[in-house]
C-alpha cells in the first residue's frame, strides 16, 4: 500500500523511561564497548561522570520501548515486514546517565519516494530531554518502505 505526503508531520507515541545500570552495560557490550566508565561506576565517577554514561547510539532504542513499538507503520497500513533501516543520525546536548528519567517525543518529519515507487522513505525526527525538559539529544532516521514491483 502506497502511502501518502500527508504522513508528515505524524506524531509518534512518547516514550519515557528511567535509565537503568544493568541495561546501559548491556547495551555497552553489545556494541563491544570496553571503556570502564560504561560498565563500572567508580570508573564512571572517577572520569567526572555522576554515574554510568548511556553508550553512544542507546538513546535510539528508546523508541521500541513502547507497547507495539512498529504499531506506528502499522497504523499507517504498512507491513512491518517491508520496511528497512536507512540511516540514523545523532545531536548530542547533553551527557545521559544511569538513574535519569528521560523522555522522547517523534514525529514523522518528511516523505519521499524512489526508484518508481518500489520505496518510500519516511525521515523521523525525536527530541530526547529530561524530566525539566532540558534537552539531551536530537535523533533522525530514516525508514525505507519497500514496495518491489512484480513482473508478469
Amino acid at each position: 500500500m502506497a502511502l501518502s505526503p500527508d504522513v508528515v508531520g505524524t506524531v509518534l507515541p512518547t516514550t519515557a523511561l528511567r535509565l537503568e545500570r544493568g541495561r546501559l552495560r548491556l547495551f555497552a557490550k553489545a556494541i563491544g564497548l570496553v571503556e570502564p566508565v560504561y560498565v563500572d561506576v567508580a570508573a564512571a565517577r572517577a572520569a567526572g561522570h555522576p554515574d554510568l554514561p548511556a553508550p553512544p547510539t542507546f538513546l535510539a532504542a528508546l523508541q521500541h520501548e513502547v507497547p507495539r513499538s512498529l504499531g506506528w507503520l502499522e497504523d499507517l497500513g504498512v507491513d512491518p515486514a517491508r520496511v528497512l533501516h536507512g540511516e540514523q543520525s545523532f545531536t548530542y546536548h547533553q551527557m545521559a546517565y544511569a538513574g535519569q528519567k528521560l523522555t522522547m517525543t517523534g514525529r514523522i518529519s518528511d516523505y519521499a519516494v524512489k526508484k518508481g515507487g518500489d520505496m518510500e522513505l519516511l525521515t523521523r525526527h525525536f527530541q530526547v530531554t529530561d524530566t525539566n525538559g532540558a534537552p539531551i539529544a536530537e535523533l533522525g532516521d530514516v525508514v525505507v518502505v519497500r514496495h518491489p514491483q512484480v513482473s508478469p
